[in-house]
């Protein structure tokens, strides 16, 4: 892909996606560039990646032909109201807060802009990233198609309707930290019981991985697979007891849900 693409903001987020592109080999790394505010995270982009950082935005911009917005929430005004004039009208504009509307950004800009508004996670640094997307009318199909290849190097995307960016950012956007808190309680019970910290990470994430493409994989229902497990008077209906006792399902959504109300808030 012949695309030069620019990151403003440099943290985690972004960090996966660069790795993620470059891993992928979709453009070079000399046609990614990205911007920081600290001087120590400018160079950490620059070891880690062998891309050009700058502290500079408005350069990012006028480098860019995706430009990336990955900074939080609480900065976005702050940094689309500096780089609004050196945006190119070819350039399309990608962002990843979450509770930034399509229309927010259009009159934060104040000048007509091509936008994709996404919500993508961090298994993008391993090539398993999944995404939500949503265009607004001034993307072309074209430029939709650019910004899917991008995302699709590291991992799955598909378009949904803005109302959904919420529900997504619950769903996909900030469960990984749920699968990791999982992960750990896992090993944390077998090393209860002796296994190796080591070993017990390996068999928990491996386990979750796997369970994961099977869902994906085979296109049964979750409480299909589930049941597939499920021997008569065994040992996992016996833990499904205990966690269905506990409220590990009602836990799980009502975090979700909690997420999403957060999403809506900000």
């Amino acid at each position: 892909m012949d695309i030069k693409i620019g990151f403003i903001g440099c943290g985690n987020m972004a960090g996966a996606m660069i790795g993620g592109i470059l891993k992928k080999k979709l453009v070079p790394a000399g046609n990614i560039m990205a911007s920081a505010k600290s001087r120590e995270t400018v160079e950490k982009a620059e070891k880690q990646f062998s891309i050009a950082a700058t502290q500079n935005n408005i350069e990012v911009a006028e480098f860019s032909d995706v430009l990336v917005l990955a900074v939080k929430p609480v900065y976005m005004e702050e940094v689309v109201r500096e780089i609004a004039d050196h945006v190119r009208e070819d350039t399309i504009v990608v962002t990843l807060a979450p509770g930034k509307t399509l229309q927010w950004l259009k009159e934060t800009f104040g000048r007509p802009i091509k936008i994709v508004r996404t919500m993508p996670n961090t298994p993008a640094l391993v090539g398993e990233g999944m995404t939500a997307l949503c265009p607004d009318g001034s993307a072309t199909d074209e430029d939709l198609k650019v910004v899917r290849e991008i995302f699709e190097s590291f991992g799955r995307c598909e378009i949904v309707k803005e109302n959904m960016m919420d529900v997504v950012t619950g769903v996909s956007g900030s469960s990984p930290a749920y699968a990791f808190l999982f992960i750990e309680a896992l090993a944390d019970a077998a090393v209860h019981d002796g296994m190796p910290r080591r070993q017990a990470y390996e068999f928990a994430a491996q386990t979750l991985l796997g369970s994961a493409k099977m869902v994906l994989e085979t296109g049964k229902h979750p409480g299909e697979l589930k049941d597939m497990v499920c021997s008569p008077g065994g040992t996992t209906i016996e833990a499904v007891r205990v966690l269905e006792e506990k409220g590990f399902r009602s836990a799980v959504i009502q975090a979700t849900l909690a997420c999403i109300d957060k999403a809506g808030k900000l």
